[in-house]
């Protein structure tokens, strides 16, 4: 778990800059329309509706802005046509990366990826090269200094309301593991002890992690993610390493 919670983290608590906003906001949108699109409008009853725009709000994206992107996904209108695939590879020490990305052009965008794989020391593999060592679970964050409870009654709560595991990273980030079908219910009853929650999200999880010690090969892997993130179509970025928090810290 700790390869991609770590760097789910270190984003999460990254303050964003002005100027970023707008791709950000892009990338939401997207997820917005085409969750509306495939599962209508209604938040209650879709679930991957309701996380988009937990997730628009997270990020302060205006309430004209979500509802555009809802009336977008549900309105059929004519415009751009959105393909959902992903994408797998490696970086720098072996590493494995898993991309989901939404494009209107998927030949561009393979051929881009590829690119950034290549000029970051990885490779783009061939489909199933990883993804067999990821699974998809459902995340809790909540942040140890604001969780108004220690990490035993934290643990109990949590795995009492159907949790999987609960792990306290180095950064101070409880990172709460559930089955899919839990990940509402589990966060709910954290919420309603009074516990904060930071953020709760879809993902996917590596069955193990490569420990990255050599600064250099940090520093190539977390280059590569962060411009695998930074590109427009990619709507999330996974992978299997386990980075110490400082020598992480040295590479922002």
């Amino acid at each position: 778990m700790a390869g991609h919670s770590k760097w789910a983290n270190t984003k999460h608590r990254k303050a964003r800059a002005d100027a970023a906003k707008g791709k950000i906001f892009t990338k939401i949108a997207r997820e917005i329309t085409v969750a509306a699109k495939e599962g209508g409008d209604d938040i209650d009853s879709n679930f991957r509706l309701r996380l988009a725009v937990q997730k628009a709000k997270e990020n302060n994206m205006p309430g004209d802005n979500i509802q555009r992107a809802i009336q977008k996904g549900v309105g059929g209108q004519e415009g751009e046509s959105f393909e959902q695939a992903v994408l797998e590879g490696y970086a720098a020490g072996g590493v494995a990366i898993l991309l989901e990305v939404m494009t209107d052009n998927h030949n561009r965008t393979v051929a881009e990826i590829r690119h950034l794989f290549s000029r970051h020391n990885g490779s783009l593999g061939e489909s199933g090269c990883v993804a067999w060592m990821f699974s998809r679970k459902g995340l809790i964050r909540v942040s140890q200094k604001d969780a108004g409870i220690d990490e035993d009654d934290l643990m109990l709560a949590a795995l009492e309301a159907g949790a999987e595991d609960v792990d306290l990273d180095d950064s101070g980030i409880y990172n709460i593991i559930t089955e899919i079908e839990q990940l509402q219910t589990v966060r709910d009853q954290l919420q309603g002890q009074g516990i904060s929650v930071d953020s709760y999200e879809l993902t996917m999880l590596p069955s193990n992690t490569l420990n990255i010690t050599d600064g250099d090969t940090a520093a190539k892997i977390i280059k590569l993610m962060e411009a695998l993130d930074d590109h427009d179509d990619v709507q999330n970025v996974y992978a299997n390493f386990d980075i110490p928090e400082e020598l992480m810290a040295e590479t922002q």
